[in-house]
């Protein structure tokens, strides 16, 4: 007999690379350099081999899927939408995406992105201006369901605690990757 687990929603929504950005960087990165796309490999030959995250859908590059590594200015578009003026944190870095338009993450894959129990993350909290109020070390704890919620749910909580905080970006320790972004949750009305 097999047992499936059924793992608990998320309290916030990790958010994929927007739709729009997705098109602009599938063109022409936020370095100011032109898409290579190259096709994924199992054995890890290359950059973007199997596992490796992709942005766009929130979920592990597979071999053979057409691929490529950019630039990504992860407060750039935000702030440009919200009037902010992030500074010196407009900061860039490289991400994997799918070369073609791709259908973004699957809802039968709930929880949070990339999330291998004992894994190093940072949760960066930003304010309306785009600005750095603070961040902390996170480390997914073992044993935790596949996606780590309650962790996850935990840290990002006591980011939105604090009343300033616009947003939220996961990023990977290992190679300081921006994962994946959190919004303050709007305001439930009775």
């Amino acid at each position: 007999m097999t047992t499936t687990m059924t793992l608990p929603a998320p309290a916030y929504t990790p958010l994929p690379i927007p739709t729009a950005a997705l098109r602009e960087l599938r063109v022409t990165d936020d370095a100011g350099r032109p898409i290579r796309p190259y096709t994924a490999q199992e054995d890890g030959a290359q950059l973007g081999s199997a596992g490796s995250p992709l942005r766009c859908c929130l979920r592990a590059i597979e071999p053979g899927e057409r691929i490529a590594l950019v630039s990504y200015a992860p407060l750039r578009r935000w702030a440009a939408a919200a009037g902010a003026e992030p500074g010196a944190y407009d900061e860039s870095g490289p991400v994997f995406i799918h070369a073609e338009e791709c259908e973004g993450p699957s809802a039968a894959t709930p929880g949070y992105p990339f999330a291998r129990p004992g894994a190093l993350r940072t949760v960066r909290r930003y304010d309306a201006g785009g600005h750095i109020v603070g961040g902390r070390l996170f480390e997914i704890p073992e044993g935790s369901p596949g996606d780590g919620t309650a962790g996850f749910d935990r840290v990002i909580g006591e980011a939105f605690a604090q009343p300033d905080v616009a947003l939220v970006h996961v990023r990977a320790v290992e190679y300081g990757c921006f994962q994946f972004e959190v919004r303050r949750p709007a305001p439930v009305t009775p």
